[in-house]
């Protein structure tokens, strides 16, 4: 023990205790001297985006904000005018055509 008494019931009663339960009881509170250690070096880890205070705005940060439509690469004209071979898309599965 490390010099601090764990809070606990007087020896004749631990007996009768244990005698009642027909095994020795195991205290559930957490004390110093039963943790383990803390030895683990804290992490180094490199700077980020944010490390810095100044001129560090939300608003450069916030991912939300660079959300934007989808931009259209070519349309079908610019296809056809170029001389390619315009297709329709595939279809998944096999077309029924109900006549």
């Amino acid at each position: 023990m490390s010099g601090v008494a764990k809070r606990d019931i007087g020896p004749l009663l631990q007996k009768f205790r244990a005698f009642l339960l027909g095994r020795q009881h195991i205290n559930n509170l957490r004390f110093e001297d039963g943790l383990a250690d803390r030895t683990t070096p804290p992490p180094e880890l490199p700077d980020g985006p944010a490390h810095k205070l100044s001129a560090n705005y939300y608003v450069n940060r916030d991912g939300r904000r660079e959300v934007a439509p989808p931009q259209v690469l070519a349309t079908q004209n610019a296809l056809i005018g170029s001389g390619e071979s315009v297709s329709k898309p595939p279809v998944p599965g096999a077309v029924f055509r109900w006549d």
